[in-house]
């Protein structure tokens, strides 16, 4: 009968085991933590960014305590909370890992994880000295970890000039961090860590900022709208220097008053460039938050060693800005969250 109908008992099985495929290959994939985005981790750096300039806030300008301490409450536990889903990841889905880790751009994005820890360990600080130099400690040794490992694959050559992107830049600014966050640690080692991480950040930032740079410049394909809020990383390596450098030294000088201007002046530059309602929200969207808080953080400390009105001004309006943009990013994040695109395949 197979023959009559011009059909072999294989083909049949063939073409039915072909309709299966096909028919759950149409069927849409549903959300999965295998799908957790390392890049979230933007959100704990972001939020304790802000909590540190309402911190800032309150010693110049008297704002209220309370302020920081709901900051940091939601920062800390974003943190907690991030932790257990992506350690769930590493142990369900170890190959999403180390993928994502292997990835020439998205492996960039664990210096998320470390900046995260260490900014962490400046909020707790008010409230435990010892927890925060432990977080500080394991913070400096991982992020140390990943700039070897991250510059290190690099050098090994034939990368594609078309992955220099702004991500780039995050495992130098997480070296800078771990000045930020213990410039004044009281350990006996802590200086020299901090000298080291100060050599390293500043010299693999400057590095990569050029690469980005000429290939922004010169390459002909533009960044996927996607990579655009990206961009805002570019800022980073002068802010955050500034207040790693001031941090260290404990003094505002006009090396320092460089990097903060450079730093402001490519935010504006960038401003205009970034915030269209043409490109689709994304976790990717949390990588405008934690420049724009070493921006504000870096406005506020200068602005209390100047002392001008139109300094004070700017950095009060920057705070503005910081607090309106983690709400808005805040606020989006939870709703994709809660329509299930959160953890839904990219």
């Amino acid at each position: 009968m197979h023959e009559a109908r011009g059909e072999s008992p294989s083909s049949t099985g063939a073409r039915i085991n072909t309709t299966h495929t096909l028919s759950q290959a149409a069927l849409p994939r549903q959300a999965s933590i295998q799908y957790l985005p390392v890049n979230l981790f933007a959100s704990v750096m972001g939020i304790s960014g802000l909590a540190l300039a309402w911190r800032q806030a309150g010693h110049q300008f008297g704002a209220s305590p309370l302020v920081d301490a709901a900051i940091s409450s939601i920062a800390v536990a974003i943190f907690v909370v991030l932790c257990v889903a992506y350690a769930a990841k590493a142990v369900l889905h170890p190959s999403a890992v180390r993928g994502e880790f292997l990835h020439p751009i998205a492996g960039n994005f664990f210096g998320t994880v470390t900046i995260a820890i260490l900014l962490i360990s400046s909020v707790v600080a008010p409230l435990s000295s010892r927890a925060s130099e432990i977080l500080w400690s394991i913070g400096a040794a991982v992020t140390i970890a990943l700039s070897f490992t991250i510059v290190s694959r690099l050098m090994r050559g034939k990368v594609d000039a078309g992955h220099s992107v702004p991500a780039w830049l995050i495992p130098g600014v997480a070296t800078l961090d771990i000045t930020v966050a213990g410039g004044t640690m009281p350990m006996s080692w802590a200086r020299e860590l901090n000298l080291f991480s100060m050599a390293v950040g500043t010299m693999v930032a400057l590095v990569f900022f050029t690469m980005i740079m000429s290939r922004l410049i010169h390459h002909q394909e533009k960044l996927a709208n996607e990579m655009v809020p990206s961009l805002m990383i570019l800022i980073a390596p002068f802010e955050v220097g500034f207040l790693a450098y001031t941090n260290f030294f404990q003094r505002v000088d006009a090396f320092a008053a460089m990097l903060f201007y450079f730093g402001l002046f490519v935010f504006f530059s960038l401003a205009f460039k970034i915030f269209k309602r043409s490109i689709a929200f994304a976790a990717g969207w949390w990588a405008l938050s934690f420049p724009t808080a070493a921006l504000c953080n870096a406005a506020l400390h200068y602005a209390e060693h100047v002392r001008h009105p139109a300094m004070t001004g700017l950095a009060v309006a920057l705070l503005a800005f910081l607090s309106g943009l983690i709400a808005v990013l805040l606020f989006r994040t939870i709703r994709l969250a809660a329509s299930g695109k959160l953890l839904a395949p990219r």
